[in-house]
């Protein structure tokens, strides 16, 4: 571990950016603790200006600069929050910013990187693409290179999260933290070792980006096309993280799409608050090994909120069809006069709302004389929907999910 990268100087890093980023809340969720069987509190780093944690070491980083360094320039490659961070910070120090961004970063990041008043050039198709540009870009220019996550100041700016974690609340037993790079758990688990020898740390990967657990256990880097985390969609290690973490964290689970979905939807329709993906990974991790955390209290970052509304969108549609309160049913019919009446009657009768029907004659391989009606409804969930085939079905209907 680096001699400097230590309690004492995220302690310091935590005194310089004081009054500059948000103290974000961190909540206990009762409703969350139940489902889980853990004590879980949320550290919503999703309120910070710019939508996560990257306000904290993009600032660090920047206040470390030099008025030499200050006038070049800076310029960084990011998939989007440490993009909001650095040009956010780099506009109120009078800093000129460029960053590169993969050309799939969703385009909210972007947009809102250019309105901190960024230069941004969207190049490659991931993370490590981007930062091929950017090296090169930082020579041509002279400019100076703010690493997302490999980097000191970055890493000590990141660890201040787990400091107002633990003065809220002293008595926590784990800590459960995104990684992508590694800056973010990397600072966290020094500053709350440093705190709390006994606490123990545990990172949080995407299954398809299981970078950092690869390289822990010394295997090939292997990773998939897209996440919907993609805030920590890292192929790359980082060299400074990396042993850090092989010290300091217990262990790095990994969840799968579902699992982050499910979290989204939970953060979103319990604790009322919008996250992303990445945002999501650390409830993802305890719903997914509710055991490993049982009745035990559990501190979760909730590292960013800036989801595109799009895949917002898709993700709530998606999670009401998996609790049954969004159904596609069909029910076969006579093709005479009344018949389709008759149904949306019952359905009505039984509660469903109907939020589409499509009537097929030809397109069904039900008998002559017969059709299959399609129906999208609204439900309260698994036993109204139940009920509602039950009423058809002694109607004399059949009807099916």
């Amino acid at each position: 571990m680096s001699a400097t990268l230590d309690l004492g100087s995220i302690q310091a890093a935590a005194r310089s950016i004081q009054g500059a980023v948000e103290r974000t809340p961190c909540v206990h969720s009762r409703t969350l603790s139940s489902i889980t069987g853990a004590e879980i509190y949320l550290k919503l780093e999703n309120l910070q200006f710019t939508g996560s944690f990257k306000d904290r070491g993009a600032l660090v980083k920047l206040l470390s600069l030099s008025p030499e360094e200050r006038k070049r320039g800076i310029i960084a490659m990011s998939a989007g929050n440490h993009a909001q961070g650095v040009a956010y910070h780099a506009r109120r120090l009078g800093i000129p910013a460029t960053i590169v961004m993969p050309r799939l970063t969703p385009n909210v990041k972007v947009e809102h990187t250019r309105e901190h008043g960024a230069e941004v050039v969207l190049a490659g198709e991931d993370l490590e693409q981007a930062s091929l540009l950017a090296r090169e870009l930082q020579r041509e220019r002279g400019l100076v290179f703010v690493h997302p996550y490999d980097d000191p100041e970055i890493i000590r700016g990141q660890g201040t999260v787990a400091l107002e974690m633990l003065e809220d609340w002293p008595d926590l037993e784990v800590l459960v933290i995104p990684v992508g790079g590694g800056g973010l758990i990397a600072g966290n688990a020094v500053a709350a070792r440093g705190v709390c020898p006994d606490i123990e740390i545990v990172g949080v990967q995407a299954e398809r980006f299981p970078a950092m657990r690869q390289a822990l256990r010394g295997e090939p880097i292997a990773c998939g096309d897209a996440t919907i985390a993609e805030g920590i969609a890292v192929s790359q290690p980082g060299e400074l993280t990396l042993p850090i973490i092989r010290e300091l964290v217990s262990e790095i689970l990994l969840v799968d799409e579902d699992l982050l979905e499910r979290a989204l939807m939970l953060l979103l329709e319990v604790e009322k608050t919008v996250v992303e993906g990445a945002g999501a990974a650390g409830l993802a991790a305890l719903l997914g090994q509710p055991d490993r955390f049982a009745r035990r209290r559990v501190g979760i970052i909730v590292a960013g909120g800036n989801i595109d509304l799009m895949i917002l969108s898709s993700i709530i549609q998606r999670g009401l069809v998996r609790s049954h309160r969004l159904v596609q049913l069909r029910v076969e019919i006579r093709d005479v006069p009344g018949a389709l009446a008759d149904v949306t009657r019952l359905i009505g009768e039984a509660g469903g709302s109907i939020v589409q029907v499509h009537h097929h004659r030809a397109f069904t391989t039900a008998p002559l004389k017969s059709a299959e009606v399609e129906f999208v409804l609204e439900t309260r969930g698994r036993e109204h929907l139940d009920s509602i085939l039950s009423a058809l079905s002694a109607a004399g209907h059949k009807p099916r999910t």
